[in-house]
């Protein structure tokens, strides 16, 4: 969904993959304020433990991916237009 990947709070998602993107949200830019409270709210919202480990993994590689970009001074491809 192309909408979701603009802004996924403007995006006509459901309940549960509002909550999983705000949890991805938190875990990409506030790390060090995850809490199993976290885990709790997208669980809560029906998403299983091997959703929630599959969607934290994804996460997390594209955080390490792109501060390695970062961090060796990739430019972003001309495609992706200004991020």
């Amino acid at each position: 969904m192309e909408a979701a990947g603009r802004d996924f709070r403007a995006a006509p998602l459901t309940p549960a993959q509002h909550a999983l993107c705000e949890f991805a949200e938190k875990l990409a830019l506030r790390p060090g304020e995850m809490s199993a409270g976290d885990v709790g709210a997208v669980r809560s919202h029906g998403w299983s433990d091997a959703a929630i480990h599959d969607a934290i993994q994804v996460v997390s590689y594209f955080s390490y991916v792109n501060r390695v970009a970062d961090g060796v001074g990739v430019d972003p491809e001309p495609e992706w237009g200004d991020q």
